[in-house]
């Protein structure tokens, strides 16, 4: 199926689509969904510190009889438990003294791609984080190295001094936030940066009802498929690796078959379209939200005050 491998900076290859662990949680249940993942042909496999199921998918990698040149495998340095990156990575691949006879985090010697999980993990800047991320992958840790919810700003601040571009950036992706993400997308662009989209199905999975059910429905309707893999397609045609999962083996072979379908021009601008259309909606329902807060916020200081005698004129 055509989910290609895309080159990254650093020369290696980054498979297109990945088996994201961020929402699987703890115990034989990711453990259980990474060999799933593994068995249904995903090949690329992306967990965190944060997730504290690193070594429940070391356990899953190991189980599955796959070789370790066989699986991409992404981690973050999420910051956890105040370790600093030289020890993160360490405990996260199973090679420091701080990792217990029973908790053996990856086991793997190396990671295929190692991101700094947020700018504001970047201590006591991003410079001086990410020369120590440069020196993750100069010790062999880390074949490739990146970042995550970088905006420009920050990108700006690294490459200043970077002497090893970021391979990719991975943010949040879907078309209710394109709008706001696309400066982002074209400066990693502009900088040969790759960058890997996560919760690309959120319009379906949690705003459900918005704008773009009309266009996703009628572009699934003429392909014969599923509006998730419409949104997978139209997440591919931007350029962007995508992260996804499923506890479901149909809807992960869904999204493996999503890699064929190619939308047109038009189907992509009416998703575009229709996601600009959102973000409008939820900015205002926001806005209005705040207000409300604030008038109920006033009302009670009034009424208090009123209580009290005190004048607010």
């Amino acid at each position: 199926m055509p989910w290609e491998s895309i080159k990254l900076n650093s020369g290696y290859y980054i498979p297109s689509i990945g088996f994201g662990t961020w929402t699987l949680g703890n115990g034989q249940g990711p453990v259980d969904q990474v060999e799933q993942a593994l068995e249904n042909g995903y090949n690329h496999i992306d967990t965190a510190q944060s997730y504290r199921n690193e070594g429940e998918t070391g356990v899953a990698l190991k189980e599955s009889g796959l070789s370790r040149s066989d699986v991409f495998v992404t981690t973050k340095y999420s910051g956890t438990n105040g370790l600093d990156i030289p020890t993160s990575i360490r405990n996260s691949l199973g090679a420091s003294a701080l990792v217990t006879v029973t908790v053996k985090q990856l086991g793997v010697s190396y990671v295929d791609l190692y991101l700094v999980h947020s700018p504001r993990l970047a201590v006591p800047d991003i410079p001086t984080c990410w020369a120590q991320m440069e020196k993750v992958k100069e010790e062999g840790l880390a074949k490739s190295i990146g970042i995550s919810n970088f905006g420009v700003q920050d990108m700006e601040i690294l490459l200043a001094s970077a002497k090893v571009k970021p391979a990719v950036n991975q943010i949040l992706l879907h078309p209710y936030v394109y709008r706001q993400q696309k400066p982002i997308l074209e400066y990693a662009a502009k900088n040969g940066i790759v960058i890997e989209a996560y919760s690309a199905l959120i319009p379906i999975t949690k705003s459900p009802g918005g704008p773009l059910d009309k266009p996703l429905n009628e572009i699934a309707a003429k392909f014969d498929v599923t509006t998730d893999q419409v949104l997978l397609a139209w997440t591919k045609a931007k350029g962007a690796v995508v992260v996804t999962t499923s506890s479901k083996k149909t809807r992960l072979q869904g999204y493996l078959a999503a890699g064929d379908i190619t939308l047109s021009a038009e189907d992509i601008a009416a998703i575009d379209a229709a996601g600009a259309l959102g973000e409008k909606k939820v900015n205002m329902k926001t806005i209005l939200k705040r207000v409300v807060v604030g008038a109920i916020a006033c009302t009670a200081v009034f009424g208090a005050c009123n209580f009290l005698g005190i004048s607010m004129m």
